[in-house]
């Protein structure tokens, strides 16, 4: 792959880019399903290929191929340069690139236990374990537990000089138990919905989460759903899980700080931005609690690496800070575009079949102080909503309604009464300006979502979120339909 990139680099280069990049990519995943006590589904993927992107009169260009034979490389990017001529005669405004430093380098993340070396009956007998105990609790109907394994090799070359080699494994586990008393369903996951927590790391995370250890709890709650009161209709102060604060976060700060989509060049799949260029210093996004940065760089998060598909060096940068807006994810074409000196590194693709957009790596709600406890006991009259169930957000990311799997009522300090199909509503500004308390470090960590849809055509991308629970007053909350 590495001799075949910088083949593809020399063609491209060659044949007239002012500016090319070759990504050769290796992926292999593995996808795990226990159904009760069978095996429900079980895929295994392995896709190898290359992307080659160039610059021509200021216009960009774009071709990929799976082929790995000797003279790919020579046609595919003839074809980008051909593309790139194409674009060049409809463009308003020539891109420009900011200068990034050509960087040689190997980066791998960390992990402890190669999960793809873990024997496949050792994984199944862990999920069955786990479903076994939770189709043991009367009212379950359908127990669930999942693994998702993920190991990507990638070779970055361009005519800037850069040379990168990167080495990434995932790990992934859940548990889903669903109760059911006639019409009515009520679900509960651990340790969170869709799929459970992925992280970067090796098995050790599956040892970690102890699923079997968590599996008769959480079936337990699934069931006391079925039977406890609906959440009520009012507005009051919300206290809100760390799983939760991820979505929240991932919906209506880090979308809408994406600068592709500030600059309308991102419409397409999801919209636009409610902030514009000139916001930044100025615009009150939250109180002075909350506090949000980009960081590629964290042990753990799915949105870390050591360059992004640009080859930019990983960064940390704030995106909010004490409640202002101070800053964008950016790529190199649109930090020249708003005049900025340095790209902080946000570009990536999915696969080897698809130009890099701005995504977000991991963005993270900074700790404040305390705990979940310290949260609810200054409380008098309120509810705790725990676990994603359901989003809805408009297309500039300021009017939103969630829903969670599970809720409980807060009186004196003290969780009273648990609550189902509870949700929650808000316009970003607002809700944000109203959070008063953010936990503390012991109570931040880093989740990871595998699904962020964004582009046309459409790119699934692995992205972070650092959080701790946190509490906000004068919230609207009801029952989810």
């Amino acid at each position: 792959m590495k001799d075949l990139v910088i083949k593809a680099l020399d063609s491209a280069v060659a044949g007239g880019a002012s500016y090319a990049d070759v990504r050769g990519v290796d992926t292999a995943s593995e996808a795990l399903s226990v159904r009760d006590d069978t095996v429900e589904a079980l895929d295994r993927v392995h896709s190898s290929g290359f992307g080659v992107r160039v610059l021509v009169d200021g216009a960009w260009g774009f071709a990929c191929s799976a082929r790995l034979d000797d003279r790919e490389p020579d046609r595919i990017a003839a074809t980008a340069l051909e593309v790139a001529r194409a674009s060049a005669t409809a463009i308003a405004r020539p891109v420009e690139l900011v200068e990034e430093p050509p960087h040689i380098a190997t980066w791998r993340s960390p992990f402890e236990k190669d999960p793809f070396s873990v024997a496949l009956e050792d994984k199944v007998g862990l999920l069955l374990s786990a479903t076994e105990q939770m189709s043991n609790v009367p009212g379950i109907r359908v127990a669930r537990g999942t693994m998702d394994l993920l190991r990507q090799e990638s070779w970055f070359v361009s005519s800037d000089g850069a040379d990168i080699a990167q080495d990434i494994v995932h790990t992934a586990g859940g548990l889903e138990a669903l109760a059911v008393d006639g019409t009515e369903v009520q679900t509960r996951s651990y340790p969170g919905s869709f799929r459970g927590h992925f992280a970067s790391a090796g098995y050790e995370l599956i040892e970690e989460m102890d699923l079997p250890g968590n599996a008769q709890r959480t079936a337990e709650e699934a069931v006391a759903l079925l039977s406890a009161p609906s959440c009520p209709s009012t507005t009051t102060t919300l206290v809100l899980d760390g799983h939760q604060v991820m979505l929240q976060v991932h919906e209506s700060v880090g979308h809408p700080t994406e600068l592709d989509r500030v600059l309308g060049m991102e419409a397409a799949f999801a919209g636009t931005s409610f902030v514009g260029i000139r916001d930044a210093g100025d615009l009150r996004y939250g109180s002075e609690h909350v506090n949000i940065t980009a960081d590629a760089t964290i042990a753990g998060g799915i949105g870390s690496f050591g360059y992004d598909d640009e080859g930019v060096e990983a960064q940390r940068v704030e995106l909010i800070r004490n409640g202002i807006l101070v800053g964008f994810q950016t790529s190199r074409e649109t930090a020249a575009a708003v005049g900025a000196s340095r790209s902080n590194g946000t570009m990536r693709a999915e696969g080897w079949e698809n130009f890099p957009l701005i995504r977000m790596t991991n963005i993270n709600l900074l700790p404040g102080a305390g705990s979940l406890d310290d949260l609810i006991s200054d409380v008098d009259d309120g509810i705790y909503m725990a676990t994603n169930k359901s989003w809805s957000i408009d297309d500039k990311r300021k009017n939103f309604q969630f829903g969670c799997e599970i809720a409980w009522e807060i009186k004196d300090g003290k969780l009273g009464r648990m609550l189902k199909d509870p949700r929650y509503t808000g316009i970003t500004p607002e809700f944000w300006g109203s959070c008063d308390a953010v936990a503390g470090p012991e109570a931040w960590k880093v989740w990871g979502t595998p699904n962020c849809g964004k582009g046309q055509p459409g790119q699934t991308m692995r992205v972070g979120h650092g959080t701790s629970p946190a509490r906000f007053r004068n919230v609207t909350v009801g029952v989810a339909q």
